[in-house]
Parts: structure tokens; C-alpha cells; sequence
């Protein structure tokens, strides 16, 4: 595939206001999520939906967000990146509008799966416009910049919605991520169009349905899939079970939960950081490995501290850090691998990995809104089963190497 030559990764140069715009875009799911979790426990007592209740909004966002990757990226493949990006975001500012003026815990979770509907193109898309441009390891380090760039979301979205919170309420939340979604809109003038004309798919999007059937059926891309979907689950685990663990359980004020939860976007942008540098010495399947076998390490002594409490939060806060730092080995470089496994569908490959990666997350909430007995042991087994299970399937991808990466490695 032809590169544009302003870009071309054998220039080592990177163009900051798209690094800015794609990481804007790649920031929808951290914004619609953290930036209301100081508020679940005061949505929960105003619908009287109890801890539970609440964190099926958390599903239904994961739900709209992941069957909504499975339309954009076919779209995005056959009609360009940039048309379907404004239409998402035009649907995720209606979504955001409906869920701040909802009045029951149903309308909220109706009004999140719309929002999230919208919010999916921005990362679906600018992940395969990172693919339009770049070969896999160079796409494996721009990830990782985007990575870097789009970690401010997690780290500021938790302590705004508290600091939001103690102004106003949580309807004003959400009438934020609408304004931001505004400037999204707006913003994405000044990107490029990355899929020339003449790379575009020529299928109908009828045919869209088929060709999953046919990415589901590659081992390698599924490998990839998977084991970043084991991370996600444990992350939206997390996610899900903090409010009521740290607020409710630890009695963390909601606007210092948002700094707790910040500090392991330290881990993550480190972790990205370090990628980029080794990823054209060690290489990018070595460096995925080694995060997945870390992070099932941290994700088991999470669980173990859940359970027993012996660390109490801090028990909770230190192995989670180590867990979300694998961010940067284990996303980035999953994500290049499945994308390197093609050279015309990248739209809908991206559209695969990311539904597998956020619907992960539509079951460890759940899991956590069936069982939650108000401890942190629910967050801590889901967290631990499914970090184990990443790195089980990541030893099995390992079989699967092709001979050039067998003898790199």
C-alpha cells in the first residue's frame, strides 16, 4: 500500500497535530467512562439502583461500543476514515446529551449504548489510519505515541468528574463529554483523509459479514485479539469495582478516588514510553509476551489482596499499577500484530480487535453487577481469572509464530 509521503515512516518524523487529533479520537472510550465514575454512587442513590445497578451503564456503554466497531470499520474501509470519524462523533454528542438528562437507571443505560455507538468510530478509525500509513513496527511505536498522548483522559477524567461534582452534579457531566465531543467535531478539519481512493474496498458492506467470518478463522489475528481482550476485561473489571471498593468500601472521597486511579496512567505512559524505544531492538511479539506473563503476575496478587485484604488499598493500588503499565506491552504491540496480518481490510480488522477488546469488558462488568457483595473480591477474581487467561492464549499464539519471527526470536 502506497504511503503518504509527508508521513512515510522511513523519515522518522511524526506530524504532532495528527499525533494530537488521532490520540483525541482514541480517548472517546477513556473520557465516557472515567470521566463519570467519582459520579456512579450518586447516580446510583438518585435511581435507587443500588452498586449493582449502576454498573450495568458501564455494559451498556461496552455494548454500543463494541457492536458499533463492527459498522465503522467496513464503513471506514470503503468510504474513507473521515466522513464515518464526524458522523460517530455527531451520534456520541446526542448520546451525551440523553444520558445527562435522563430520569432511570434504563434511560441511562439506553442513552449510553447510543453514546457509545458514536464514540467507537474515533478509535476504530484512527487506529486503521495508523495502519494506512505506517509498516507494523514502526505502527507498534506511533501506537504507543498515541498511547502516551490519549493517557491523559484516564489521568484527568476521574479527578474532573470529581471536581465537577463538588460544583454541580453529574448531569453536568455529561453535558461535558457533549461539549467535548463538539471539539472533537471540530478538530477533525484539520486531519487528513488517509486512505487514498484507490485503496478503498470496492465490496459492498453487505459483504462485510463475511469477511469477519474470515478474520475469526485466522489464528493469529484471534491470538492477538483475545489476549488483549483478557486485558481489557481485567481493566474494565477494575474500572467497574473501584467506585464502590475504594468509596464505599476503603471511604475514599470521590474527588481524591480520581487521583488514585490516576496514578496508574504513570504506569501506562512509562510502560508506552519504554515500548517505543525497544520495539525496533527487541521487537514487538517479544515485548507482548513479556506483558502478558507480567501482568497475570500482578493481576493474581490483586486478586490474592482482594481476598484476604492484607494490604488493604494499598494492597489494591501497588499490584494494579503493575498491572496497567502492561498497557504499553501488551496493547499497542497486539494491536500492530493483528493489523500486520492484512494489507486491505485494515477497517475492519481494527473493528474485530476492538470489539473483542471492549466487549471483553461488557462481561467483567457484568459479572461484577451480579455479584457484587460490596467487597473488592468480585473485582479481584474477575481481575485475576481473565489476566491469567491472556497469558495462557498469548503461549498459545506463540506456537503460532511465523518462521521470520521464530528465528528474530
Amino acid at each position: 500500500m502506497q504511503k503518504m509521503k509527508p508521513l512515510h515512516p522511513e523519515q522518522h518524523r511524526s506530524d504532532l497535530r495528527i499525533l494530537i487529533i488521532l490520540s483525541a479520537l482514541m480517548s472517546f472510550a477513556s473520557v465516557s467512562t472515567d470521566l463519570y465514575l467519582p459520579a456512579m454512587p450518586a447516580i446510583s442513590q438518585e435511581f435507587h439502583s443500588g452498586s449493582g445497578g449502576v454498573q450495568f451503564t458501564l455494559s451498556g456503554f461496552l455494548i454500543g461500543f463494541s457492536l458499533g466497531q463492527f459498522i465503522w470499520g467496513p464503513v471506514g474501509d470503503r468510504y474513507g476514515r473521515r466522513l464515518p470519524v464526524a458522523l460517530g462523533l455527531m451520534l456520541f454528542v446526542f448520546g451525551s446529551a440523553g444520558c445527562a438528562q435522563a430520569s432511570s437507571i434504563i434511560e441511562m443505560i439506553i442513552w449510553r449504548v447510543i453514546q457509545a455507538a458514536g464514540a467507537c468510530a474515533g478509535p476504530v478509525l484512527a487506529r486503521a489510519m495508523v495502519r494506512d500509513l505506517y509498516s507494523r513496527e514502526r505502527s507498534a511505536q506511533m501506537l504507543s505515541t498515541l498511547f502516551m498522548f490519549m493517557a491523559v483522559a484516564p489521568l484527568s477524567g476521574p479527578f474532573l468528574g470529581g471536581q465537577i461534582l463538588i460544583h454541580s452534579n453529574w448531569h453536568m457531566i455529561f453535558w461535558v463529554m457533549a461539549g467535548m465531543g463538539m471539539m472533537a467535531l471540530a478538530g477533525l478539519s484539520l486531519l487528513p483523509e488517509t486512505l487514498k481512493p484507490s485503496a478503498r474496498a470496492t465490496s459492498p458492506l453487505s459483504h462485510a459479514l463475511a469477511g469477519y467470518l474470515r478474520l475469526v478463522k485466522d489464528k493469529r489475528v484471534m491470538g492477538y485479539g483475545l489476549a488483549g481482550a483478557c486485558y481489557y476485561a481485567g481493566f474494565y473489571a477494575f474500572i467497574a469495582g473501584t467506585p464502590d471498593a475504594y468509596i464505599n468500601y476503603y471511604h475514599v472521597l470521590p474527588q481524591f478516588y480520581g487521583l488514585l486511579f490516576g496514578v496508574n496512567v504513570v504506569g501506562i505512559i512509562s510502560a508506552n514510553f519504554i515500548n517505543k524505544r525497544l520495539v525496533s531492538r527487541v521487537g514487538s511479539e517479544r515485548l507482548f509476551h513479556y506483558g502478558t506473563a507480567v501482568a497475570a503476575l500482578s493481576g493474581i496478587g490483586f486478586a490474592i489482596d482482594s481476598r484476604f485484604g492484607w494490604g488493604g488499598i494499598t494492597g489494591l493500588i501497588l499490584p494494579f499499577f503493575i498491572y496497567a503499565s502492561m498497557n504499553g506491552f501488551i496493547v499497542a504491540n497486539s494491536v500492530a500484530g493483528a493489523l500486520a496480518e492484512t494489507t486491505t481490510n485494515a477497517g475492519a480488522v481494527s473493528s474485530l480487535i476492538g470489539a473483542m477488546h471492549y466487549g471483553s469488558g461488557i462481561f467483567s462488568a457484568a459479572i461484577l453487577g451480579w455479584w457484587s457483595d460490596h467487597t473488592p473480591w468480585p473485582m479481584g477474581a474477575t481481575l485475576g481469572m481473565v489476566a491469567l487467561a491472556g497469558w495462557l492464549i498469548a503461549l498459545r499464539l506463540k506456537q503460532h509464530l511465523s518462521p521470520v519471527i521464530r528465528i528474530a526470536e
